[in-house]
């Protein structure tokens, strides 16, 4: 006891001394009332200074954990020692009982459990080469900067930022982001802006406060995973609407909303995920005139808006709305700048975002306020465009060397992707991308399945989504020939 402590080099030695102390105490090795060796001493066992034992037995006696005696020494504290009592020592004697939480857990947790990628989904061994992320690519991280804008903000208001915060978010950060909204062409005649911790938490925001009459929604076929997995959490029937090269197939979207009635739809109109097809200017503006029509409410999520490498701006939907209050918009930074910042928000009818404002002080209170004033600070420093002229350039170049491979390696049959941080390949029908992949794992090249990203079972085992941003010029070449030889062998 005492000399078989290990001392980690990254946090203080004086508060490993007096963990180490605690957990001693709490498993009862060292009873109530016993004294305990004098820092002198305790210096000698655990070789560290007598410093440093002093600071971690005064810190032990502020807990409660020991208490000394003038000219004797220090003792353990009675209520801190393990066994300190007859009753005690029964009840730790006992089989504590067990809770069984599979059956306990709500239906909503069974289900999140069951469809989490995280844990169920493809799994691949140290090495391999990922096109599984859509994540921007840290070594293109503005920390220089960043640092700046928080040294910056801090030193304005830093007492302030580390206290509670507004529900509805930082007011510098939202001024500046209507303002971004509004030079993207939208009408913010009555319109708000709340902040989120993300997408997620903003898309969890919008599904709860739809009242859901008829429990159906409309989406692109295929389209982002994660609203899938919310859209069922929420007890959603889903309906697709299948992609064309230009966006949804429009006689389908008209189709179905006359079959039907529905609650909402969810669209990513820009950088679709997971194709990366961008919606054509006549179909957006046709898509919501159907929606509006049925006065179906539109949930736009704004995704990889900013990474355009080609061809001119488009104005959101929400742009094309106009004065109407239909379409709501999540936006994020989290594709194009730091996704450890969780700064989204949700631009809408006033109406709503007081509701979500009250949803998310009863949830969650509020994003933390460094978060958002950190990000504020760098944007208003004017940190933004020169980093995404920067991210733009380079993702540009992985985009046309991972197309010019695919084009030379891979027998795809369709390959679509106008900008954003991946590619999605179609092969015949009859292919199996599921097969390919596991024959590429054992070649240590992984990908994501276009399956997943399906409204319904069975559909696109013949697709796949691969993601370039953090991937190496060198892994992009040799993962994607390594595909391509692959899908050759098993099918062709």
């Amino acid at each position: 006891m005492y000399s078989d402590i290990t001392f980690a080099s990254d946090r203080p030695v004086y508060i490993q001394v007096k963990d180490y102390m605690k957990k001693l105490i709490r498993k009862g090795a060292l009873q109530a009332d016993q004294k305990l060796p004098s820092t002198r001493e305790i210096s000698v066992l655990m070789n560290i200074s007598r410093n440093t034992a002093v600071t971690a037995y005064t810190e032990l006696e502020e807990e409660g954990f020991i208490y000394a005696v003038r000219g004797k020494g220090n003792f353990v504290a009675a209520g801190a020692a393990g066994g300190t009592s007859d009753r005690l020592s029964v009840q730790a004697e006992r089989e504590p009982a067990r809770l069984d939480w599979r059956q306990r857990a709500s239906d909503y947790a069974r289900q999140a459990e069951q469809m989490d990628l995280m844990k169920h989904g493809i799994r691949a061994e140290k090495g391999s080469i990922l096109f599984t992320s859509i994540a921007p690519d840290e070594k293109l991280f503005d920390l220089q900067n960043v640092k700046r804008a928080f040294l910056d903000r801090m030193s304005i208001e830093g007492e302030v930022l580390l206290n509670y915060g507004y529900a509805k978010g930082y007011k510098p950060l939202i001024d500046y982001l209507l303002r971004y909204m509004e030079n993207k062409g939208v009408d913010l005649t009555g319109k708000d802006l709340l902040i989120t911790n993300g997408f997620t938490e903003a898309f969890e925001l919008v599904l709860s406060a739809i009242g859901q009459r008829y429990g159906a929604a409309l989406c692109e076929n295929p389209t982002h995973q994660t609203a899938i997995k919310n859209m069922k959490l929420h007890g959603y029937g889903i309906t697709g609407v299948d992609m064309e090269k230009d966006g949804l197939d429009l006689r389908q979207l008209e189709k179905e909303l006359g079959s039907r009635p529905f609650d909402l739809a969810y669209l990513v109109p820009s950088y679709h995920n997971p194709t990366g097809i961008v919606m054509a200017p006549e179909k957006r503006t046709e898509a919501l005139r159907l929606l509006s029509g049925y006065e179906v409410p539109v949930i736009e999520d704004g995704f990889n808006e900013e990474l355009r490498y080609s061809g001119s701006h488009v104005a959101p939907l929400i742009a094309s709305a106009g004065a109407g209050n239909g379409v709501i918009y999540l936006g994020s930074y989290s594709k194009i700048l730091f996704p450890g910042l969780r700064v989204g928000w949700i631009l809408a009818d006033k109406e709503l975002i007081g509701l979500l404002e009250s949803m998310k002080r009863a949830r969650t209170i509020h994003t933390s306020t460094l978060d958002q004033s950190l990000l504020y600070q760098y944007l208003s420093n004017g940190n933004f465009e020169k980093y995404l002229k920067k991210a733009r350039a380079e993702y540009k170049r992985k985009y046309e060397l991972a197309t010019a491979c695919i084009k030379a390696h891979v027998p795809y049959q369709t390959l679509s992707g106008d900008g954003g941080l991946h590619l999605f390949l179609a092969f015949e029908e009859t292919f199996h991308t599921r097969q390919l992949l596991e024959a590429c794992k054992r070649k240590g090249v992984v990908f994501t399945p276009g399956d997943i990203f399906y409204t319904k079972e069975g559909q696109g085992g013949h697709t796949m989504r691969l993601g370039f941003s953090r991937v190496s010029d060198e892994d992009i070449e040799a993962g994607i020939r390594i595909i391509g030889e692959t899908a050759k062998e098993l099918f062709y």
